[in-house]
């Protein structure tokens, strides 16, 4: 299912609860093939007011699993919980709810589409009452005690009612959420859907062809007198510039002038310079790859395979161009001017491919020692020699033995056209420092749950949100930010 079709059901969906048609607005809800967390989320609501607790705790677990980080699905798949009398995991998730809060008093929901506050005191409200159910009293009353503390409004008057409860030992009422509340779609993606004509309706001024009274975007036309012999060459061979070559490892360039390619990518060589280095063309962009990565394409071949029949002569296809390529840039301010001879060197070297949990590639001198070795895919996979295990196959044997000092000399023996294949695996290491990053711009929280910070705070990343947002700790506050405001520290350096 698209996105546009998944938001157009949501928004149909709220604006069934809108009508107070529930019913209509469950079965569409559940009628979505690919459900968010937020989408799920309403989906427990539904549920939980409809009181069909064990369909709203497995849409709750839903929501809960595609955001970790929800605190208000916590809430209500404790409130679940607590009405199904299992107090025990009830107690867990608000105890959670109140974590993902990270500090704060609040968490607004309106930026993300939900018109709902979740208050600190509210949790510790509900928390306390878990305790009380299971004869805990005076949990229950250091809960109240701090929620009194964090209260924000005096309206939350109710807090004060159950600690004069509590001190009777008697329970008092859960806290919840309205019925009719829902995350909505965004507004502004939901104004898309509507359909906007731009061109409005073709009409034909004027044809060619006597009496064509046709209205539409193509009207009739004549047929073509002296049609060639043989089909035309496709223009698009008649473009093409440089010697076709296969990428055979992926390149990160390290400056504006290098190219990133991957394993797969045909590119054309416009020039080889004496550096090894190549100026090609990929995706309509100039720019220098390591020689030693390509490797040269038969055109013919792939002339047969997609069947273009007739043969392009040289003098159809351009010359290339006679100009130098030019030498990889010197790189970042303050390095020497033999980095280039760093790069050129490390060609004459041996291939050595890793398959990890992703395949690298990096230049290895032939008869380097195993800690040597282990020590450059380290750094290359960032992460910690220590908890790095390397193996490769004997030659004729078809199970991979643990590589070790002792099995370097075997192991150099089996380089082939200068290449080698070695494996890694990596086993977890909890003496790993947190990573650090560096912020390069200032960030002003717009929402209760923001992490805030100038330009050249040091933050430690507690976890990755998405792809966009990361959760840090910085000056003694934890929340979330922009995960494109700030730089790894070792990059920074």
């Amino acid at each position: 299912m698209s996105f546009v079709s998944t938001l157009r059901q949501w928004d149909e969906a709220v604006a069934c609860v809108e009508k107070k048609d529930t019913v209509s607005a469950l079965r569409i809800f559940l009628s979505i093939e690919e459900k968010t967390s937020k989408i799920n989320f309403n989906i427990g609501c539904l549920h939980l007011n409809n009181n069909d607790l064990d369909a709203a705790e497995k849409a709750f677990d839903g929501s809960i699993g595609k955001d970790q980080h929800l605190a208000v699905a916590f809430f209500q798949r404790g409130i679940t919980f607590y009405k199904k009398q299992r107090f025990e995991e009830s107690l867990m998730d608000f105890q959670q709810a109140f974590k993902e809060l990270r500090g704060n008093h609040l968490i607004d929901y309106k930026p993300l589409g939900m018109i709902y506050k979740l208050y600190a005191c509210e949790v510790l409200h509900n928390t306390g009452l878990v305790y009380a159910q299971m004869g805990k009293w005076e949990n229950a009353q250091e809960q109240l005690l701090a929620a009194l503390k964090v209260r924000t409004e005096s309206k939350f008057t109710h807090i004060d009612k159950a600690l004069e409860s509590i001190l009777k030992q008697k329970l008092f009422s859960l806290v919840v959420i309205r019925p009719e509340l829902m995350f909505k779609p965004n507004k502004h993606y939901v104004a898309e859907l509507e359909k906007k004509d731009y061109l409005g309706k073709a009409k034909v001024i004027s044809s060619v062809v006597p009496a064509d009274n046709f209205s539409g975007f193509a009207p009739l036309q004549p047929h073509a007198e002296d049609v060639p012999a043989k089909p035309k060459p496709p223009e698009v061979l008649r473009a093409l510039e440089g010697e076709p070559h296969t990428v055979l490892y992926e390149f990160i360039p390290e400056t504006t002038e290098e190219l990133a390619v991957l394993p797969g990518n045909i590119v054309f060589v416009l020039q080889r310079g004496t550096d090894n280095w190549a100026s090609v063309i990929f995706n309509e962009r100039r720019g220098l790859v390591p020689y030693n990565f390509l490797e040269p394409l038969d055109i013919t071949m792939a002339s047969k395979m997609v069947q273009v029949a007739p043969s392009i002569s040289n003098e159809d296809i351009p010359a290339p161009p006679r100009r130098a390529a030019p030498n990889k840039p010197a790189g970042k301010a303050g390095q020497e001017a033999t980095t280039t001879e760093t790069k050129a060197d490390d060609f004459s070297k041996c291939i050595v491919k890793v398959h990890f949990l992703f395949t690298i590639s990096v230049c290895i001198a032939p008869g380097q020692p195993y800690k040597a070795v282990l020590q450059i895919i380290s750094k290359k996979l960032k992460r910690p020699a220590a908890t790095l295990t390397l193996s490769y196959f004997k030659p004729g044997s078809t199970e991979k033995v643990i590589l070790e000092e002792s099995e370097m000399e075997v192991m150099w023996t089996c380089v082939s056209n200068n290449r080698l294949t070695l494996w890694c695996s990596a086993s977890e290491d909890k003496t790993v420092a947190p990573e650090k990053v560096v912020a390069l711009y200032a960030y002003e929280a717009a929402t209760p749950e923001d992490l805030e910070f100038a330009p050249g705070d040091v933050i430690t990343i507690l976890s990755k949100v998405n792809e966009e947002w990361l959760e840090g700790e910085c000056n003694g506050k934890s929340g979330i930010f922009p995960s494109s405001f700030v730089v790894n520290q070792e990059n920074d350096q």
